[in-house]
């Protein structure tokens, strides 16, 4: 295990990508070999969604290091050439002619020198969310009966995409659903039903959100769904086309709330804005999608409801 991962990282080192995303990168193998050694048989369902979101995150590495590596080159090259060109004055008075000019160059240095830094730091948190993508593999961090990532994972992936939101606006949206009358399911069928319900809704879920999509049980008959770089209106549409397929495939209904983050929010205030959009979900017949846009809540009413909600204000709960 060891001598493997040590030549994953001289490989990386050898074609020269930055050592954050080298690290990152063998973050990743070290992850996968553990996790392919202790794999439960017949675990096939589980195996396939860990590699699945491994392959995703993967790629985000992939793209983050072909980024620094490309602008390191640049740079490495702009420096270059500025030190050739100091190399070149000579005397006093070659000195002064050159010296305006060399220190617009120098500016020209500085300004994508600046830029480096920031980008580099910016890759660093893309990488720690990345690696916190990773850590909802655990168990320690996965629901025990549905297999999808629990309430742990989502408070800490929620902590993290609200400070790269915060820190450089990178948009992501979340839905809360909830099983219609799932108290009516476990009354009529039993528990046991009631926990084969559950694991459908999830799985149907898993399968059907994008890759970098994030999946947990917010409690009970409750899921979240986590979408990044995603807006509000986009995060509505594929929700609402998510609760439709759930109709479809497993003859229930479920209702949903959908909110997007904003500037100044923390996991708490965020889900509360989903939750309320939740709350006018079920109060309008069921088996639809709100959304709230940090004023009011809005969505489509579903075809039994007879209440509009076009645009409606906030109300108490």
């Amino acid at each position: 295990m060891a001598s493997s991962l040590l030549c994953a990282w001289l490989d990386l080192w050898a074609i020269n990508i930055p050592v954050p995303a080298a690290l990152a990168a063998v973050c990743v193998i070290g992850y996968l070999f553990g996790r392919q050694n202790r794999q439960p048989a017949g675990d096939s369902d589980s195996a396939r969604r860990e590699l699945k979101r491994a392959k995703a995150v993967a790629k985000e590495l992939e793209n983050i290091a072909d980024v620094l590596r490309r602008d390191l080159a640049a740079h490495h090259a702009s420096i270059a050439r500025f030190k050739e060109r100091v190399a070149t004055i000579g005397g006093k008075q070659q000195q002064e002619a050159g010296w305006q000019d060399l220190c617009r160059e120098a500016e020209d240095v500085l300004r994508p020198t600046l830029r480096l830094a920031a980008q580099i730091s910016h890759a660093y948190d893309e990488i720690r969310q990345q690696s916190n993508h990773l850590m909802t593999f655990t168990e320690v961090r996965t629901d025990s009966l549905t297999g999808v990532s629990n309430r742990r994972a989502l408070d800490e992936t929620l902590e993290s995409m609200v400070a790269m939101q915060s820190r450089y606006e990178l948009p992501f949206s979340l839905v809360i659903f909830d099983i219609d009358h799932f108290k009516q399911i476990n009354d009529q069928h039993g528990h046991l039903h009631g926990d084969q319900t559950l694991k459908k809704v999830a799985k149907l879920i898993d399968e059907t959100v994008r890759e970098t999509d994030v999946v947990f049980r917010y409690g009970g008959e409750e899921f979240v769904v986590v979408m990044p770089s995603t807006t509000l209106d986009g995060a509505m549409i594929f929700s609402d086309r998510l609760r439709a397929r759930i109709n479809e495939k497993l003859d229930l209904t479920v209702s949903g709330g959908v909110a997007a983050a904003q500037t100044g929010d923390v996991p708490n205030t965020l889900l509360a804005r989903a939750d309320a959009a939740l709350y006018s979900s079920k109060t309008a017949g069921r088996n639809c999608v709100m959304m709230h846009d940090g004023e009011t809540i809005s969505g489509v009413t579903p075809p039994a409801a007879n209440v509009s909600l076009a645009k409606t204000p906030v109300a108490a709960r």
